[in-house]
């Protein structure tokens, strides 16, 4: 009786679904795979460099050195910066520059500087979703294009010896930067660094184009690890992504255009692929992120998502694709889409596929009321979810949960070949309209279409 009881809420809750059918729906799917997708795929161009090699082989002062180097040979028309195999002392930030590719020989390791104050002078960046003046990421770009990391090498950012302390003091400076944030104060006086505690990005390039971040390794980020921003034209490839301290996530594409991410190893304690836009009014100034593709993809979080949209996506996310990845274990979520009603804003044209997951506490989670709410009423608007043959093992806790608002329902999301093998409950649907299942089980228990 539990079982039928849990289904006839659902029917009660979901609504008419007369204009959205499995017709309907499979069309939408057939077309955005067989014409949106390929065509994303076309507009992605990695960058090309001159032949100049300059190689790299002396540790003596090697971040000075190194960015000495950068910047003499992009004025020279650009090329490569060859580091060869060895143990390198990073004090302070890598300054990429236009027409620079940084490669990484296998055996190279960067070790970064855990001591904050080598991350000064403070430069513009962007924390959790909002511009600041703050210490200098560990590799950092800003207006420039036509850039790569490659290699074989390590990036470590040695986040355990002093970063990961920070998070415990960071409350007041967030606080802080988010009312600046919403009062529109200028950038210039947003001002951080010394004596305060927001943690930078290991990698952030900033209104870059033309990006390819392909075969190294990075561990041990102070924050979010692969982090660009207002940046278009974007390769993300066969990276190996650890641990850092918490907010770790492995890859946040924000405000970004034209992004692929494929062939990644991602093991870390947040989440491993966000895609962000901004928060609230500050966000709404910048482009949506948009054109993006995930694929074959290997992840495992402990207290983060697989994979997640959100929180900050104020100025919107539309068109991403996710297919034949693999999601070994999360504390928390599979697929979270996460907003509040300070963000305003849009998540739509989501198509996922192929996607194996392990053990999760909570499978696919639509979430309207993410934490840190501060009272406006600029509701996100959610439509258009396709997911198609994801099987989940098990679920320790919730297995879908689609909570709307009265205010803004989210409309139009399609389950056709998805699974959770065992999971202590049913599917919720709240504020929803036009949810369909097709061959859609729970516990071996077919779900009702809702037509």
């Amino acid at each position: 009786m539990q079982m039928a009881l849990g289904i006839f809420l659902v029917l009660l809750t979901v609504g008419c679904n007369s204009r959205f059918t499995k017709e309907t729906a499979q069309k939408i799917v057939t077309n955005a795979w067989s014409t949106t997708y390929p065509n994303i795929l076309k507009a992605i161009q990695v960058p090309t460099f001159p032949d100049t090699t300059v190689i790299v082989m002396d540790s003596t002062d090697f971040r000075n050195q190194i960015n000495r180097i950068i910047q003499e040979l992009s004025k020279n028309g650009g090329g490569t910066v060859n580091v060869k195999p060895g143990v390198y002392e990073v004090k302070g930030s890598i300054f990429l520059a236009s027409n620079i590719r940084l490669h990484l020989e296998e055996g190279t390791e960067l070790w970064f500087s855990p001591e904050p104050s080598d991350y000064l002078p403070v430069v513009k960046s962007r924390w959790e979703g909002t511009f600041l003046m703050n210490y200098s990421p560990l590799i950092y770009a800003i207006d420039v294009e036509n850039i790569a990391i490659t290699g074989k090498g390590l990036i470590h950012g040695q986040s355990e010896k002093k970063w990961q302390h920070w998070k415990q003091r960071q409350e007041e400076d967030k606080q802080r930067l988010r009312q600046m944030g919403n009062d529109g104060i200028p950038l210039e006086k947003r001002v951080f660094g010394k004596g305060h505690y927001l943690r930078p990005s290991a990698i952030e390039l900033i209104n870059c184009q033309t990006i390819l971040l392909e075969d190294f390794r990075i561990k041990g980020s102070p924050f979010w690890t692969i982090h660009p921003v207002v940046s278009e034209n974007i390769t993300i490839r066969s990276l190996k992504i650890g641990a850092g301290t918490t907010n770790d996530d492995g890859i946040d594409p924000e405000s970004c255009k034209n992004v692929l991410i494929e062939n990644c190893v991602i093991h870390t304690h947040d989440d491993c692929v966000a895609v962000k836009a901004g928060r609230d009014q500050d966000g709404w100034l910048y482009p949506a992120s948009e054109n993006i593709v995930i694929r074959n993809n290997s992840f495992i979080t402990e207290v983060g998502s697989g994979f997640c949209i959100g929180s900050e996506m104020s100025a919107g996310v539309r068109n991403v694709f996710v297919e034949n990845c693999e999601l070994v274990q999360s504390g928390k979520h599979a697929f979270q889409f996460k907003s509040n009603p300070d963000r305003g804003g849009f998540i739509e044209n989501i198509f996922m596929r192929n996607i194996t997951i392990g053990t999760v506490k909570y499978g696919f989670e639509f979430t309207t009321d993410y934490k840190g709410w501060r009272g406006n009423q600029y509701f996100t608007k959610y439509k258009d979810f396709y997911f198609q043959d994801i099987q989940i093992e098990q679920t320790t806790d919730k297995s879908i949960v689609i909570k709307g608002r009265p205010e803004e329902p989210i409309r139009r999301v399609y389950f056709e070949n998805c699974s959770i093998d065992q999971s202590p409950q049913l599917e919720i649907v709240l504020e929803a309209t036009q949810v369909l299942f097709e061959n859609t089980k729970i516990n071996a228990n077919i779900l009702p279409t809702n037509k």
